[in-house]
């Protein structure tokens, strides 16, 4: 079969099958034209999940008649010259353009600042007209009508409507956290409006318009420098996650990427301090030389390649960790506003749909209590006999001072004097300006369970040596790795060494483990190395198994503590890092201010 050139229309459709994976793509490679352009007014409008409409008009320099002739030309861009070395832009390829103009109906109306008027083009389905004079402000707007409609498969394996504006929605609140100093505007057929207004230098507000107000109260800021490469952002404390990693953004010179060697140190920053399943929330911004960084190894710009992915990986996980042992152990705010919708009562809770009772005089929480309910202690079975116990002060002030004679000057008590055991489980503490309730169990569980690790990586594991060392058949690839981290590897208890080209031997089990399946082990490790490049399995192996002999050895629920005993786990808390959540990730601790109190009683 003879070779032929492609025509262009047919090389744009093919490219467009790459940039432009969905309507979301393309509305991302237009807000990145906006911005590269100096735009600080940026309006997305919708319509059928961004495939039957999606017009981006910004306030930026615009384009000239020329300009706008060349801008839907494969391969034409203001943005590089001769080198993809040093690319300080969001966009640099030239394809964005023409792709969408081959695969949709595609017009241009734009206006520079010096200019009188301003200049329009349309593309259909590859087609071009010539450029022609129009009323324009100055900007540029883009209009995208009938996306794909020259290629009806790819119309196929669009999703609902609802789901491709989700994704619109997505692109446009990471553009909104990456440009604080850009107002962004979303609106869709449904009549429904995004509206984050620009923040100017402040990122952490217009991080608070996307992620949520509580991300403002439960964010820890991180600056932090390694060999040129600069980490900044917010990290969420570890009682502040969620059910996805949607709220993880990451951003590479102003870029919002996607990538898998950033996310994954955000996994291994927050290890055994948020339960399996959850994840963190975290806004980082990495800054580095451009020549460091290969932004031109995915067609949509989303992944990345680092120079030095060990740098950034050590930069990454080191600054989230010094910010959580500065200011992470703390529970979040989301759980004393989840504290306070339970004591209200159900009838004043706005959310309450429920199917209304008639009133009656037994039913009524204000009915005058008859005797024997008062005698059996509030009439609830399980309930402790408080007659058994001194009755103390509702005053902790006497306490406290006494603490602090004890514990030096100026000693400071997050966690406050305890008061009460409720239920020989919770611990009521008060503090300067509220109260703490305590879980006993999972509290002492931490401490336990932060003794043993510090055990665990203060000296050599303990190792069990093997009767008849074990053979593991490798890919030679994968034995080069293992080899290269068998000292690490010897530090944990597992020693391994090379047995010919394609095997290595296993001589040496971490004893903690019992009988392991030492193949499988190894294995496991050489994945986890040729995935991550980190071999954190084992270690984590090793920490899994001293949380569950923590959670089995400490203070178990139901224990009746004295006020001295509980007054001593409460000061252990208070230096321990990481006390604020158990080894599954549960908070330990919930705090509620007496301003959040007073609200309760309606006196604020």
């Amino acid at each position: 079969m003879a070779i032929k050139q492609l025509s262009e229309t047919l090389i744009n459709q093919i490219a467009a099958g790459e940039v432009i994976e969905r309507p979301a793509s393309a509305a991302k490679e237009l807000i990145e034209n906006a911005l590269d352009a100096g735009a600080t007014r940026i309006e997305i409008a919708t319509a059928g999940g961004g495939k039957t409409l999606l017009r981006v008009t910004d306030n930026g320099s615009g384009m000239s008649p020329a300009d706008l002739e060349l801008a839907i030309r494969r391969h034409c861009t203001s943005k590089i010259s001769d080198s993809l070395i040093d690319i300080r832009t969001l966009g640099f390829r030239g394809e964005a353009l023409p792709s969408i103009g081959s695969v949709a109906r595609l017009s241009i109306t734009t206006r520079t600042a010096e200019a009188r008027e301003g200049a329009a083009i349309t593309v259909t389905g590859g087609r071009s007209e010539p450029v022609r004079p129009s009323a324009a402000n100055v900007g540029t707007v883009v209009e995208v009508r009938d996306l794909f409609f020259a290629t009806p498969a790819r119309l196929k394996f669009m999703k609902s409507e609802k789901a491709e504006a989700a994704a619109i929605s997505e692109v446009v609140r990471r553009m909104a956290v990456a440009f604080p100093k850009v107002r962004f505007v979303l609106s869709g057929s449904d009549r429904s409006t995004l509206e984050f207004p620009a923040t100017g230098d402040d990122r952490l507000a217009r991080m608070a318009q996307v992620l949520g107000k509580d991300f403002r109260d439960n964010a820890i800021e991180i600056d932090a420098e390694r060999q040129g490469a600069r980490l900044t952002g917010f990290a969420g404390v570890p009682t502040f996650n969620r059910g996805n990693s949607l709220q993880q953004y990451a951003f590479v010179n102003g870029r919002p990427v996607q990538d898998k060697l950033i996310l994954s140190a955000i996994r291994a920053a927050y290890a055994e301090t948020i339960p399996q399943g959850r994840y963190a929330v975290a806004v980082l911004s990495i800054t580095l030389d451009p020549a460091l960084v290969d932004v031109n190894v995915h067609p949509a710009k989303s992944d990345v390649r680092f120079r030095d992915p060990g740098l950034i990986r050590g930069l990454i996980i080191g600054a989230i960790r010094e910010a959580l042992a500065r200011g992470g152990d703390r529970a979040a705010t989301t759980g004393a506003s989840a504290m306070m919708r339970a004591f209200r009562p159900e009838a004043y809770r706005p959310e309450h749909q429920g199917p209304r009772e008639l009133w009656t005089a037994a039913a009524s929480p204000y009915r005058p209590m008859r005797f024997d309910e008062a005698a059996s202690g509030f009439a609830e079975a399980p309930q402790a006999r408080f007659t058994e116990f001194a009755q103390p002060s509702a005053r902790a002030a006497a306490q406290l001072a006494e603490l602090r004679r004890a514990e030096g000057p100026a000693p400071s008590f997050p966690l406050g004097a305890a008061r009460a055991q409720l239920h020989e489980n919770y611990i009521v503490a008060q503090t300067d300006d509220g109260l703490v309730i305590v879980d006993q169990h999972a509290a002492h569980e931490r401490l336990v369970f932060e003794t043993m690790r510090a055990a665990l990586h203060s000296r050599p594991v303990p190792a069990q040596a093997l009767l008849i060392p074990e053979i593991v058949d490798l890919p030679e690839d994968d034995c080069d790795r293992l080899v290269a981290h068998a000292e690490e590897f010897m530090r944990l208890g597992l020693a391994i060494e090379r047995f010919g080209p394609g095997a290595v031997a296993v001589r040496e089990t971490p004893a903690m483990l019992g009988e392991v399946d030492a193949a499988g082990l190894v294995r496991q490790l050489a994945d986890e190395l040729a995935e991550w490049d980190t071999a954190n399995g084992l270690r984590g192996r090793l920490e899994y198994l001293a949380a569950t002999m923590a959670c089995h050895g400490s203070v178990r629920s139901g224990r009746r503590l004295r006020t001295e005993e509980m007054n001593a786990l409460l000061r252990q808390m208070e230096a321990t890092p990481g006390s604020g959540q158990c080894n599954h990730g549960r908070p330990t601790y919930i705090e509620l201010k007496l301003a959040d109190i007073e609200r309760l009683f309606g006196r604020s």
